[in-house]
């Protein structure tokens, strides 16, 4: 098991006074890198490593304090040419989030995944860990279809390999979300706005990364719908392509949950179902 001590940031709020959601990926992202250069894998941040895909199971809200998060993680699955990484995020002893982030080391000059080398894989090997699966969140290709919304990339969301990084997707999600759902349903505002009596909860997001996002002046685009509605949670798909010929990027599944001011779960009511159905994409 490796630990990582993740400072915080007062930027990383969000309009609630908590740690943003997508904001947490970037820990993961810390963590995992600190670990990476704790060993011989090291080199694979240079040559190159890619995300294939997040999981993300959020338990509470993390507040802002001096102290650190507490990040433990280790391997949990590891393949030929695949490294799953399993997180626990702790503040104050309690658990903050679950994780999982699935890595492949990546051949960019070729465009093609690289098995490990025997010395990496003994690394990665050495921080096996016994975890039990996240569940899926099923949802289904949207096709086209869901609105769409446009998501400008800042020169500022590229990582070190030239490309969008794995954690921004986060905020693109979190952008077409909020911009979908409050269209959709204007009482959907996030709280603190005018005429918001409720929260709306995160509680898990995944998002599987398909091909690498690259900096452009024009807008893409995010589609993105409901694919499913609960007593008091629902779930969005979003997936995000270029307009101009339809190629994907990554796609995101969003679990949200209503809540009063209080935190704890109100239906989702009859007016939002009404207003949602006609959206949802199956």
């Amino acid at each position: 098991m490796f630990q990582f001590s993740c400072p915080l940031r007062w930027g990383d709020l969000d309009a609630q006074g908590h740690v943003n959601n997508a904001v947490v990926v970037d820990y993961l992202q810390e963590a995992r890198v600190a670990f990476l250069r704790s060993g011989p894998a090291t080199a694979l941040l240079d040559t190159g490593i890619v995300v294939v895909g997040h999981q993300v199971e959020y338990h509470r809200p993390i507040d802002y304090i001096p102290d650190s998060v507490t990040i433990d993680l280790g391997v949990s699955q590891l393949g030929g040419s695949r490294i799953e990484i399993a997180y626990a995020i702790r503040q104050g002893g309690e658990v903050a989030a679950l994780a999982r982030t699935v890595l492949c080391p990546f051949d960019f000059d070729e465009q093609r995944p690289v098995r490990l080398s025997p010395q990496d894989r003994k690394f990665f090997d050495g921080h096996r860990i016994e975890v039990e699966k996240l569940r899926p969140i099923p949802a289904p290709d949207l096709r086209g279809r869901g609105l769409a919304v446009p998501i400008h990339v800042r020169w500022s969301d590229l990582d070190a390999y030239g490309h969008v990084n794995n954690a921004t997707f986060f905020d693109y999600v979190q952008q077409a979300r909020v911009a979908a759902t409050t269209l959709w349903d204007p009482e959907m505002a996030r709280a603190g706005s005018p005429g918001s009596d409720r929260l709306w909860l995160v509680v898990r997001q995944d998002v599987d990364f398909v091909s690498q996002l690259s900096h452009r002046i024009e807008a893409y685009e995010a589609r993105v719908a409901p694919v499913k509605l609960g007593g008091s949670s629902m779930t969005l798909s979003t997936e995000l392509v270029n307009p101009d010929d339809g190629t994907l990027y990554a796609r995101g599944r969003t679990v949200l949950v209503s809540a009063g001011l209080d935190g704890r779960p109100l239906d989702l009511g009859d007016r939002t179902r009404e207003l949602l159905e006609p959206h949802l994409v199956g």
